[in-house]
């Protein structure tokens, strides 16, 4: 009887160590436009606060374009932006659309809805280390 409780047990501490293993692992297509508006700001918040965890992984993200010129790297940053539960906060990934685009005669107005699926991808300037979507199409939704 004891065998066979210690069993038990040993298979059940097996399934907690392969659980917790794979707690921390992020998938490989995470599709934000699917969530709710808590769940898609959470996990836009992990995204932003660590870009390492999700390098290589493909992100599905709507929401509202915008961009945005940068003087002391001489050119435009574009990105897509989503607001809180609340509609208070507003956050948001820079993307970089692959191919060849050029702003402003390519890109949609400011301001308007689109959605954008890319890997996520690091890249450095002026020192520093940035992430960004690269993205192979921007598709306007409203």
């Amino acid at each position: 009887m004891i065998k066979k409780h210690a069993s038990i047990l040993l298979c059940l501490c097996l399934l907690c160590g392969l659980a917790a293993g794979c707690a921390g692992r992020v998938p490989d297509f995470i599709d934000l436009t699917k969530m709710s508006d808590t769940l898609r700001s959470a996990e836009l918040a992990n995204v932003t606060a660590n870009p390492v965890k999700y390098l290589g992984k493909t992100i599905k993200l709507g929401g509202t374009y915008q961009a945005e010129y940068y003087e002391p790297a001489s050119r435009y940053y574009h990105g897509v932006y989503v607001f809180d539960a609340a509609a208070c906060c507003q956050s948001g990934l820079e993307f970089q659309w692959n191919g060849q685009h050029r702003y402003p005669d390519d890109y949609p107005e400011n301001g308007t809805a689109i959605e954008v699926t890319g890997v996520l991808a690091s890249y450095k300037e002026l020192g520093r280390t940035n992430y960004r979507l690269l993205v192979d199409e921007v598709v306007v939704t409203g």
